[in-house]
């Protein structure tokens, strides 16, 4: 019984590609952090990963961006490619979040809090 198919050896090879280099070493996708004005920019390059193969999960104050391979799109088994956690600090706002991919590259945009929306007066309960 054959477990790996020569047509999913044929289809993955380009997606590992990223993975191998010429010495036989192996090599990561790009993860790089910028500061901007109005928040951070997360930029994931991976030129031969097709977009839908991202994927983006936000825990509390964990993102993980991670890329993954499935033979077909309803494949029980994938081949993972690339993940990376990142620990956010609080002065940023989870709940704008968005992603977009261009010209091989993920690009999650993070804002700032707006300030007056982090400063607030507590109401005092009596009991």
């Amino acid at each position: 019984m054959k477990l790996i198919s020569q047509e999913f050896i044929r289809n993955i090879a380009p997606q590992l590609n990223l993975l191998n280099t010429l010495g036989g070493g192996t090599a990561q996708a790009q993860l790089r952090v910028d500061k901007v004005a109005k928040g951070v920019v997360v930029r994931v390059a991976a030129p031969s990963v097709r977009p839908e193969n991202f994927h983006v999960l936000l825990d509390n104050n964990r993102l993980t961006v991670y890329c993954d391979y499935r033979h077909e799109e309803d494949d029980q088994m994938s081949a993972p490619l690339f993940a990376q956690t990142l620990d956010l600090p609080a002065n940023l706002d989870l709940d704008r979040i968005d992603a977009v991919h261009e010209a091989n590259e993920l690009r999650i945009r993070i804002p700032f809090q707006d300030s007056a929306s982090r400063r607030r007066e507590i109401d005092i309960k009596l009991r």
